[in-house]
């Protein structure tokens, strides 16, 4: 037991430096760990049961609450061929304006200082499925081709400027479903757009905006067209609106969740 937690610490430690969070922030107690792993373990077998092979996984590493939202996080998870599941995901380096896409467990993705011990998934059509694997399959450039450095956690939904991880996710998304045509962010935006997609509109005035900017590098509104911006609309990419939007373009089932008690 002693061994495995050390694992973990360790595991925690790396993370913890990928995940737009403090570098100095105090790790969290054992017993937090092994509720993060126990975390992923249940949604291990709840992603078993579900017969998918990919899905759409979500975390809710923040409060978000108090702009209607429920999950912060999006990753890409798959089933590999010896068995566990693994997620695909793009994490923000230190609070930093940099971030980079990575493969992890589910140990890994679940030991990030969670708000709330909860997961939640989407198991998209078969067709998606396939596609999605083929993406995840082939040479590791294509899963990333559409990932760019710059990042801001707000990033505006059909801009090119920055990239946040929600965002990221549902652009590859729809670079595995058209990869003869979509090459590059505008081109899987405009696909985005012809399905429906509805970014989040959150209402954020002047002064949280301006305290955004001065307090943390990982937060930009440069990207936002001024005639939003200026209007408090902040356009970005979000868990919530992305699994609302898979049942609704045919993409996808229902959201499914699961609280470790």
């Amino acid at each position: 037991m002693k061994r495995a937690l050390a694992v973990c610490l360790l595991a925690f430690a790396a993370l913890q430096a990928q995940a737009g969070r403090s570098c100095e922030q105090v790790k969290p107690s054992p017993a937090l760990i092994v509720k993060g792993m126990q975390l992923a373990e249940r949604t291990s077998q709840q992603l078993d049961a579900s017969g998918a092979r990919v899905v759409l996984l979500a975390r809710a590493g923040q409060d978000l609450s108090k702009y209607g939202l429920r999950y912060s996080h999006l990753g890409i998870a798959y089933k590999t061929d010896e068995g566990p599941w693994r997620v695909v995901h793009k994490l923000n380096q230190c609070g930093t304006a940099v971030a980079a896409v990575y493969r992890q467990g589910l140990g890994e993705f679940f030991l990030d200082d969670l708000w709330r011990y909860e997961a939640a998934w989407v198991v998209p059509t078969p067709q998606v499925q396939t596609q999605l694997l083929a993406a995840l399959g082939e040479s590791p450039s294509r899963i990333v081709r559409l990932n760019v450095a710059p990042y801001s956690i707000v990033s505006y939904a059909w801009g090119q400027k920055y990239q946040q991880s929600n965002q990221w996710a549902v652009e590859t998304l729809a670079a595995a479903m058209e990869p003869a045509t979509i090459n590059n962010r505008a081109q899987a935006q405009a696909w985005m757009q012809f399905k429906g997609y509805e970014p989040t509109t959150l209402k954020l005035g002047p002064l949280t905006r301006l305290g955004g900017c001065v307090g943390s590098a990982n937060i930009a509104f440069d990207d936002h067209p001024n005639e939003k911006r200026f209007s408090d609309r902040i356009e970005t990419v979000t868990v919530d609106s992305v699994f609302a939007w898979m049942p609704r373009a045919g993409l996808g089932a229902a959201p499914v969740a699961f609280k470790l008690q």
